[in-house]
Formats: structure tokens, C-alpha cells, sequence
């Protein structure tokens, strides 16, 4: 029964795509003033991992099918179709950019509490505190 347990793969996975997140940010902020340089994103956990939308399903029927021994968090990374482009083809708004950072930290944030709320309820059930 406690061999497995759904909820902490998924704070993984949660984790796991908010720190990808991160790594496409800064990389977009970094280039903030290369010239051609196309702000890139991930698409949002919810999108991933979305049975009909063409992600993975929530339930696994069998081990190694979501998050299994053999199975890798892939996150595509594509360009911002809503990103305008400057004169100089640069298509990264610093401000658009934070705002996606806070984002980030509070997915990952949300994770972690997720995580810890399991820990908790799994300790409470065993008999400690």
C-alpha cells in the first residue's frame, strides 16, 4: 500500500518541471538583449500532464508508465507564440520574464508544501509525530 504512492511522484514531477521552468527564464533573461534572440517557455504543468491534451496521464497502469525506474521528465521547450518582437528581432520583455520567475517559485513552493503535507499525513498515520 505505501510501497507506491501517487502524490509524491506528482510533487516530483511538480518540482522536476518547475525547475525547467526556471532554466528557460534565465535563459531568456540573459539574452534579454541579443539581437534575433526568441523568448522561449515551457508549457504549464496543468498542459503536461493532462490526459486529453496529449500529455501523460495522472494514473499509471503499470510501473515505468509515468514516473517509473525508466521514465524522464521531458519538458519541450518552444518559443512564445504571444511574444512581440523588437526592431532588432529580440522578442524577451524582462517584465513578462519576472513575472514568469514568480511563477516558478511558486509552483516549486507548492511542491514542497504538497510534499511536506504527505510527509506529514504518512507520519500521522504510522503513529509519529
Amino acid at each position: 500500500m505505501f510501497e507506491n504512492m501517487e502524490i509524491f511522484r506528482m510533487a516530483h514531477a511538480l518540482a522536476r518541471h518547475a525547475g525547467a521552468r526556471q532554466a528557460v527564464v534565465s535563459q531568456n533573461m540573459a539574452n534579454a538583449d541579443t539581437p534575433g534572440y526568441a523568448a522561449r517557455d515551457i508549457a504549464a504543468f496543468a498542459q503536461v500532464y493532462a490526459p486529453d491534451g496529449g500529455g501523460q496521464a495522472l494514473r499509471a497502469t503499470r510501473a515505468g508508465h509515468m514516473l517509473g525506474a525508466d521514465a524522464r521528465l521531458d519538458f519541450a521547450v518552444a518559443k512564445d507564440p504571444d511574444a512581440v518582437a523588437d526592431p532588432n528581432g529580440n522578442s524577451v520583455t524582462l517584465e513578462t520574464e519576472m513575472l514568469r520567475a514568480v511563477d516558478v517559485k511558486r509552483q516549486h513552493d507548492r511542491a514542497l508544501a504538497i510534499y511536506k503535507s504527505s510527509l506529514t499525513v504518512l507520519r500521522t498515520a504510522i503513529g509519529r509525530r
